[in-house]
C-alpha cells in the first residue's frame, strides 16, 4: 500500500471519514474543488467514482451523478488525471478509484496501473468483482502498491469472510445493507452482529458504507467500526447545486454551502478539520 493509505487509513487512531464523489460531476473543476473541501472537513481518504452507464451497485442519486458526468465525456483516464491535479493543489489524502470491472477491462489493466501510479492513485474498489475472481488483480495491485479494497456483506458466510479478511488491503468495506447505495434513516438491526462478526476476524480497519446520511448514524457505528463511508448524502448535495458548481463565478459559494451542511448534519464533532489552503475552492 502507499504511505498515504497507511498513514491516513490503516494506522489512523480516530474514526475514519471516507467520502465518495463522482469524477466530473458536474465538471472536472468542481470535482477538484470538492476533494479539497472534503480534505479540509477532516476526510481520511477519498473514493472517486468513475461514471458508468450501467452501475449495478449505485442507487438513483449516484446514477444521476454519473449521467451528469458522462454528458461531458468523463471517463477513467480523465478521472485519474484529476487526481494529479488534486495533488498539485494540495490533496494529501489517499484516493481510491471506484469503478466497475467492465470499465477496468476495457481500459486495460496494464494501462490502468501505469496511469494510476503516474497520477498517484492509492486504491481500487471494484464492486462487481467477486473475491474469488479478484486474486490476479489483487496480486497486480500489491505489485504496484495500490490497495484493492474488499467488500463484505451481512450475507457473507463465516468461511468466506475469513478468506476475504486474510487477504484484505487498506481497509475492509462493510456493506450495511443489501441492495444499491442510497440514503437510509436507520440501519437494519442485523448490521450490528454482522459488524461484530467482521471485527473478530479482520486484521485491518473496518469501515461501513451504504446508507449513511446523518450524524446520529455515525454515532451508532462508533462502537462497531473504525470508519464510515458516505456517498449518496454528499452526491445529493452536489446534485442540488450542480448549476452553481458548474459556473466558476458561483462555485466557491456552492462548495461552502455543501461544507456547512455536511459539518452540521453528518460529521461527528470530533472529526478534525484540516487547515485550509489559500486557494482551496478556486
Amino acid at each position: 500500500m502507499t504511505v498515504r493509505m497507511e498513514k491516513h487509513v490503516t494506522n489512523a487512531k480516530t474514526m475514519r471519514f471516507i467520502p465518495f464523489i463522482t469524477a466530473g460531476d458536474p465538471t472536472d473543476e468542481a470535482t477538484v474543488a470538492l476533494a479539497l473541501m472534503l480534505q479540509s472537513l477532516g476526510a481520511d481518504a477519498l473514493e472517486l467514482g468513475i461514471p458508468y452507464s450501467d452501475p449495478l451497485a449505485d442507487g438513483p442519486v449516484i446514477q444521476e451523478a454519473s449521467q451528469r458526468a458522462l454528458r461531458h465525456g468523463e471517463n477513467l483516464n480523465q478521472a485519474m488525471r484529476l487526481v494529479e491535479e488534486m495533488r498539485t493543489q494540495g490533496l494529501d489524502l489517499p484516493v481510491i478509484i471506484f469503478t466497475y470491472a467492465n470499465v477496468l477491462l476495457q481500459f486495460g489493466l496494464d494501462r490502468f496501473f501505469e496511469e494510476a501510479v503516474s497520477h498517484e492513485v492509492d486504491g481500487l474498489l471494484v464492486p462487481d468483482l467477486p473475491y474469488e475472481e479478484s486474486r490476479s488483480l489483487a496480486d497486480q495491485c500489491a505489485e504496484h502498491k495500490i490497495s484493492l479494497i474488499s467488500l463484505v456483506a451481512p450475507t457473507t458466510s463465516d468461511e468466506r469472510l475469513k478468506r476475504i479478511c486474510d487477504h484484505a488491503q487498506g481497509f475492509l468495506y462493510c456493506v450495511s445493507s443489501l441492495g444499491v447505495t442510497g440514503m437510509r434513516k436507520t440501519f437494519h438491526p442485523d448490521v450490528y452482529p454482522f459488524l461484530e462478526r467482521v471485527k473478530q476476524v479482520a486484521q485491518l480497519p473496518v469501515a461501513v458504507g451504504f446508507g449513511i446520511s446523518s450524524r446520529d448514524q455515525v454515532a451508532e457505528l462508533e462502537h462497531y467500526a473504525y470508519g464510515f463511508i458516505v456517498g449518496s448524502a454528499i452526491v445529493a448535495e452536489v446534485g442540488r447545486r450542480a448549476e452553481q458548481l458548474a459556473d466558476s463565478s458561483t462555485r466557491t459559494a456552492a462548495i461552502r454551502e455543501i461544507k456547512l451542511t455536511l459539518d452540521q448534519h453528518l460529521l461527528p464533532e470530533r472529526v478534525n478539520h484540516k487547515p485550509l489552503a489559500s486557494n482551496e475552492y478556486e
